[in-house]
């Protein structure tokens, strides 16, 4: 299997695991944990593993000179991301959040051409407008996933906010991400995060009341520390060792489905043709998005 390969199913697992998140998170805010404890628990836990595997990778120095970049894809990717998405999520629902995440692949492709000057196809910007419109009609046409949303224009600002933050990690780290080892960069990257974090985050950590929270709850947080913190930044830095980040951020089109997906077999949601119909846009988009172009004479 090659790595391209492999860099792939890391990037859709990591999809995976963001869009059953949606529901998930959603489900403990803020009864068991607010939004900001929350990510407290998310960066102090994924610090620790991180620093746990690093010692499997190779023993290497961050160079004085990309501390500042690496300052900068911390405060977009682990900081901003991270608290505008969840403080969102307590204020607005899931759906409004799906929705509003599929700009980050509009600013990831822009970001890249003008930046990295990554090329935007014929056959990119296809996907990136299919995966568009099938992931609005996956969106608009499903079933809403209930939840208290107290308010849902500060909510859905923020998630704005957030995917403006994402598309901007996915370009900053870029050039990390092919200088040092996933392990390396990332246990600095979620140290830095937890240092940065800390004053916002550590009033509503002390919060918690532990012995009221229930098993499954504490099931849900570990998976968010585990599995969408932890396991998601590493498949995706890995993802990014082979792929452009357009093609990474192409991925988020593909979050609205599993969350569908996940709530059909939960049983909290039921299939119909145009979710079968808005499925395939996406899946088709996010192919052509993601497709290495064929190399030739001239230009697409």
């Amino acid at each position: 299997m090659s790595k391209r390969t492999l860099a792939l199913l890391a990037a859709i697992g990591a999809t995976i695991i963001y869009g059953i998140n949606h529901t998930l998170a959603k489900g403990v805010m803020p009864v068991y944990v607010k939004p900001f404890g929350f990510i407290f628990l998310r960066v102090v836990g994924a610090a620790i593993l991180f620093w746990g595997i690093s010692f499997f990778g190779p023993k290497e120095k961050i160079e004085m000179r990309d501390w500042g970049r690496l300052l900068v894809a911390a405060l977009l990717g682990m900081v901003v991301n991270m608290l505008s998405f969840f403080k969102g999520l307590e204020l607005s629902t899931p759906i409004n959040s799906a929705v509003l995440i599929t700009i980050s692949p509009i600013v990831v492709v822009v970001l890249s051409a003008v930046l990295l000057k990554e090329r935007i196809t014929r056959n990119k910007g296809l996907g990136i407008f299919l995966g568009f419109v099938g992931a609005l009609a996956l969106i608009l046409f499903g079933a809403e996933i209930r939840g208290d949303a107290p308010n849902i224009p500060l909510g859905n600002t923020l998630f704005i906010v957030n995917s403006f933050a994402y598309a901007g990690y996915l370009i900053v780290a870029k050039k990390l991400v092919s200088k040092y080892h996933p392990f390396t960069l990332m246990k600095w990257l979620f140290t830095v995060a937890v240092v940065i974090n800390f004053p916002v985050t550590i009033g509503e950590f002390l919060e918690i009341k532990w012995a009221t929270i229930p098993l499954w709850a504490f099931g849900v947080m570990a998976f968010v520390v585990i599995g969408t913190t932890f396991l998601t930044y590493l498949f995706n830095i890995f993802a990014m060792t082979e792929l452009k980040a357009s093609t990474i951020g192409a991925f988020i089109y593909v979050q609205p489905l599993f969350g569908i997906l996940f709530a059909l077999i939960t049983g909290k949601d039921t299939l119909t043709t145009v979710k079968i119909l808005a499925a395939s846009l996406v899946l088709v988009g996010v192919y052509l998005a993601s497709k290495r172009p064929k190399p030739g004479p001239y230009p697409k």
